[in-house]
C-alpha cells in the first residue's frame, strides 16, 4: 500500500509539470487577462445600451470564467491529492491508499478532457448542438439505422453529463424514424459533435429479411452549432410555410399528444424543421424557427457565402461513397472513420455510446493540418 501511495506521490508531482503545459495550450493566463477586460466594459454606464453587444460580450465572459475555473479545480485536485499522498506517507498510514489512487485517476481523466477542450478553437465549438438523423435510400432497413444513429448520440450524451433534449420526431413505416432532431446542451456539445457530420453506413445480416442475407444501409446525421439569435438572420413570412399537426413518436411525457407539434418549411431553400415537445403551438414554433435560422447560418459559414439570400438549397446524397464513418455487424465486428482511419472492434461499446476515441482522433487530425 505504501508503495502504492508512493507511485502515486512521483506520478503527481510529473503531472505538475503537464499541468503547466496545459495551461500554455489553453491559454490561461490570456484568458483571465481578457476577463479583467470584459468586466471593466460591464462597468460602462452606457454598457446595457446595446443590447446586442452586451449579450455577447456577457456570453464571451462566462465562457472564459468557465474555462479558467475548470483549469484552476484541476490544479487544484492534483495538489490536494499530492498533499494527500504526502501525508499519508510521512504518517505510514494506508487508509488514504484508495482515495490518492481515485484522486489521481480523475487528474488524469480531467486533464485529458481539457487536453481535447484546447483542441476546440472554432468560433462556434463552445455553442450547444442540434442534431437531426435522416434515414437514406431503403425504406425500414434505413429507418430502423437512423434510430440506432439517434440512440447511440444520446448515449454519448448522457454518458458525458450533457442535457439530451428531443425536438422532432417522426415515427418510421413499419420500424425506425423518418427523422429525428434533439438538442445536446453543454458546453463544447458543438465543438466536440461537429465530427460527426455526415453520412454512417451500416452493414449487417437484416432483422427485417426472413432470408437473412447481409444489408447495406445508408442515414445521415446532421449537427450544427445553437446560434443565438443576434438579429443578423431575418426570415419573412411569405418565406415559410408553417403547419402544426399531431405529435407522435418515442417521446412518452415529453411529447403532448395535441396539434401543437410545429413543421415549418423555409421556402427559398427546401430546408425543413420540426419541433413538437414544447409545451404550447407558439413555443414549438419558437425553437422551430431557432432551429432553421441556425440551419441557415450554419449552411452560409460552410459554404463561405456573403448573405442568406445566396442559399440555393440543401443536397444531400445519402449513399454509398459519402460516408464518413462505416459500423460493420456482419461477417466481423468493426467500426472504422474514414477520414482518420481510426477503428474500434467493440461495436457494442460504440452503439451504446463509446465515441470518444472517433471524435478525438478527428480533432487531432485537424489540429495537426
Amino acid at each position: 500500500m505504501i508503495i502504492q501511495l508512493e507511485e502515486a506521490k512521483i506520478k503527481l508531482r510529473g503531472m505538475r509539470k503537464d499541468l503547466a503545459e496545459l495551461a500554455q495550450a489553453l491559454r490561461i493566463e490570456e484568458a483571465v487577462a481578457k476577463i479583467d477586460e470584459l468586466e471593466q466594459l460591464t462597468y460602462d454606464p452606457n454598457f446595457w445600451g446595446d443590447q446586442q453587444r452586451s449579450s455577447k460580450i456577457l456570453q464571451e465572459l462566462k465562457q472564459l470564467k468557465d474555462k479558467v475555473e475548470r483549469y484552476n479545480k484541476l490544479n487544484n485536485l492534483l495538489e490536494d491529492t499530492l498533499s494527500l499522498a504526502e501525508l499519508a506517507i510521512e504518517e505510514n498510514d494506508e487508509s488514504f491508499t484508495e482515495e490518492v489512487v481515485a484522486g489521481v485517476d480523475e487528474v488524469e481523466k480531467t486533464a485529458e478532457e481539457e487536453r481535447l477542450a484546447a483542441l476546440l478553437t472554432g468560433e462556434y465549438d463552445s455553442l450547444n448542438a442540434i442534431v437531426s438523423f435522416h434515414p437514406g435510400a431503403g425504406g425500414t432497413e434505413a429507418q430502423d439505422w437512423a434510430q440506432m444513429l439517434y440512440r447511440m448520440y444520446t448515449r454519448w450524451g448522457e454518458r458525458h453529463g450533457f442535457n439530451v433534449k428531443l425536438l422532432d420526431w417522426l415515427d418510421g413505416e413499419e420500424a425506425g424514424i423518418k427523422s429525428a432532431t434533439i438538442m445536446i446542451e453543454g458546453i463544447n456539445a458543438y465543438g466536440y459533435l461537429k465530427s460527426e457530420n455526415g453520412v454512417h453506413r451500416l452493414v449487417r445480416v437484416s432483422p427485417f429479411d426472413a432470408s437473412g442475407r447481409r444489408q447495406t444501409s445508408f442515414a445521415s446525421v446532421e449537427v450544427m452549432p445553437e446560434f443565438q439569435d443576434d438579429g443578423t438572420i431575418e426570415i419573412r413570412d411569405d418565406e415559410i410555410e408553417v403547419t402544426a399537426h399531431r405529435s407522435s413518436g418515442a417521446g412518452g411525457q415529453h411529447i403532448n399528444k395535441t396539434d401543437s407539434a410545429i413543421r415549418i418549411v423555409h421556402i427559398p431553400t427546401g430546408i425543413v424543421v420540426g419541433c413538437q415537445t414544447e409545451r404550447s403551438q407558439l413555443q414549438n414554433k419558437e425553437t422551430a424557427m431557432k432551429m432553421l435560422k441556425s440551419k441557415l447560418m450554419e449552411i452560409k459559414m460552410r459554404e463561405k457565402l456573403e448573405k442568406i439570400e445566396d442559399i440555393k438549397g440543401v443536397k444531400t446524397n445519402i449513399e454509398w461513397g459519402a460516408q464518413i464513418r462505416s459500423y460493420v455487424f456482419m461477417p466481423y465486428t468493426l467500426a472504422k472513420d474514414t477520414r482518420t482511419g481510426y477503428e474500434d472492434g467493440n461495436i457494442q461499446a460504440v452503439m451504446d455510446g463509446d465515441l470518444d476515441g472517433f471524435i478525438n482522433a478527428y480533432l487531432k487530425m485537424n489540429n495537426t493540418k
